[in-house]
């Protein structure tokens, strides 16, 4: 029974991350609010090494359609905007020789619908990741020697729901997404 259990508890574990990387891909996704972790993959070349922009600079959101970009030192005030219009996120970087503003335009009827499709994939994926994991698990419960059949079939059953549950969450986290991304 405790290695039935060590595979629930890592089927678990693993969905988790499955719905946190979900979470996080979806915080990627603009929904013309300012964010600042709209930024977090754009690299900047720091002292000639690919370095995190938030590492190198503050980011603050003054209001909901700007974000403020003060790098520690003035002489990456260009790199940073290269790096924003090389990431092709649809921004246009402006610097006023302190910091660079970054204004966010309205998002349009097609782009939002566009988004929400992007949306659906990326929750997509993670009901794959989840669904995947549970065929693993069942594989590995199913050769687990020296339980019961019945045993074997709750476990299965604990795998189900845990799936179940998962799906559920990332669901939520769509509809979420979806309803911040069509709100004007």
């Amino acid at each position: 029974m405790d290695e039935l259990q060590l595979y629930l508890d890592e089927a678990k574990d693993l969905m988790n991350k499955a719905l946190q990387h979900v979470g996080h891909e979806l915080t990627k996704i603009r929904a013309g609010k300012a964010n600042p972790s709209m930024l977090d993959g754009i690299q900047v070349s720091y002292y000639g090494a690919m370095t995190p922009l938030n590492q190198v600079s503050s980011l603050t959101t003054p209001d909901a359609r700007t974000i403020f970009i003060k790098p520690w030192e003035k002489g990456l005030i260009g790199e940073i905007e290269k790096a924003i219009q090389n990431a092709n996120l649809g921004l246009n970087p402006q610097n006023d020789g302190q910091q660079v503003i970054i204004n966010i335009p309205m998002l349009t009827e097609e782009r939002r619908k566009q988004l929400v499709k992007q949306v659906g994939h990326e929750c997509e994926h993670g009901k794959v990741s989840v669904r995947n994991i549970r065929k693993e698990t069942n594989e590995d419960l199913k050769k687990v020697k020296g339980v019961s059949e019945d045993d074997v079939k709750n476990a299965e059953e604990q795998v189900q729901k845990l799936t179940d549950d998962f799906i559920q969450r990332i669901d939520a986290l769509m509809k979420k997404k979806e309803a911040e991304i069509m709100t004007v």
